[in-house]
């Protein structure tokens, strides 16, 4: 039954999904699409709290008899690039883009909505519908959602990331740390600046970054315990100058991605123990920002050993590795049980697979239907065995 009513809103799914691509709208800048939301939620007669936290929209629906509360969270917003896709629903909104999946991810709530409005009558308990804004950029908007309580009276929480790399069928899903805490690192370092012809002169900013970003390197492989895991990478380093000019000054932007409280204040710590040390030596200052971003997402084992039991007969099911990736769904399992995992997404025709977040990343909207199935199915039957009826 739960199959037949979702492939009934297929279309419509894939029609929502294809008109946010069109228009998307970048973390904290959210307008039309939390507008859109709500108005659809309204339409299906749920309550509907708008503003939840900034720009999130809240909307409940309630079972006829009195039970527990299961929450169902998407995220909406896009990021700031421009899309290469010939396709008939492309962004119209320039230089941004649904490159990450979350059209799908708001698509897919709705038509769940939708397919539960329809059995309202049989539900004991209540469905939150958690649309979250400004999951791509931190501090995101997952932590003030929850601040204007968002997961009130929420007895367990569940979500999806579409995946367009695994291929469609598969979900993967894991106990404990699925993905990692995403930090970034932000470092100035000032030398003294001169003539190209002139080195001895100086204090060399490039050179002393250089060094410093070699230097660094050795941290994980020497500083962090082996059967531990965390990843430091630089993604920017910038030193504006004519080509006969040596720099006074650079700037450098990095993350950092741990899954353990412990490695995670050891990378801050080191980085800059080597940071202090290769400026030292040259002579140079520096400013060392480490900011915290998103925690773990770490999975409570009985929440996911019920997704994978309701996913089994919707898709092939496995345990997936830990990912360095980042997402701020791990607020809402700091509050509430829950889990988090992955839909394969991958077209199956497609010559080449975009990662999330190229311009040229796309998803097979079949997925939807997958993603839908096993949210669909988890929510009745929790709802169901919470009240003694399974």
């Amino acid at each position: 039954m739960i199959q037949q009513i979702i492939e009934q809103q297929f279309d419509e799914m894939v029609a929502i999904r294809r008109h946010l691509h069109m228009y998307p709208e970048l973390s904290f800048q959210e307008v039309e699409t939390p507008k859109y939301i709500a108005n659809y939620h309204r339409k299906l007669g749920l309550d509907v709290r708008e503003q939840v936290g900034g720009r999130g929209v809240v909307a409940t629906l309630r079972g006829s008899k009195p039970g527990k509360t299961v929450a169902i969270r998407a995220d909406f917003d896009a990021l700031p690039i421009q899309e290469e896709n010939d396709v008939a629903y492309k962004s119209k909104n320039d230089g941004v883009m649904h490159a990450c999946g979350h059209d799908g991810h708001t698509a897919i709530a709705l038509g769940i909505a939708r397919a539960l409005v329809q059995m309202q009558d049989e539900l004991a308990g209540n469905v939150v519908f958690i649309h979250q804004f400004a999951e791509e950029l931190a501090p995101g908007g997952a932590i003030a959602m929850i601040e204007d309580n968002c997961l009130h009276g929420v007895d367990v929480i569940f979500g999806t990331h579409l995946w367009a790399p695994m291929p469609l069928g598969d979900i993967q899903v894991r106990s404990g740390a699925i993905m990692a805490a995403a930090d970034a690192v932000y470092i100035d370092i000032q030398g003294r600046g001169g003539h190209g012809a002139e080195p001895h002169e100086t204090v060399d900013a490039v050179l002393t970054g250089s060094q410093f970003v070699t230097a660094a390197q050795s941290i994980v492989s020497r500083k962090v315990d082996p059967l531990k895991s965390a990843v430091y990478s630089i993604g920017h380093f910038e030193a504006i100058n004519s080509f006969n000019v040596i720099a006074d000054r650079v700037h450098l932007k990095g993350t950092v991605r741990t899954f353990d409280d412990d490695v995670r204040d050891l990378m801050e710590r080191e980085i800059e123990t080597t940071l202090k040390a290769v400026c030292d030596a040259a002579g140079a200052t520096y400013t060392y920002t480490y900011n915290r971003g998103y925690p773990p997402v770490v999975n409570h084992e009985a929440e996911t050993e019920f997704i994978a039991s309701c996913a089994k007969q919707y898709g092939n099911v496995s345990v997936t590795p830990p990912m360095m990736i980042g997402e701020d769904f791990g607020y809402y399992m700091q509050h509430v049980p829950g889990t988090f995992f992955f839909t394969g997404a991958r077209k199956p025709e497609a010559d080449v697979v975009y990662p999330h977040h190229h311009a040229r990343f796309e998803f097979d909207e079949r997925a939807m239907i997958v993603a839908a199935n096993v949210l669909l199915h988890a929510t009745i039957e929790y709802l169901a065995s919470s009240n003694g009826d399974a």
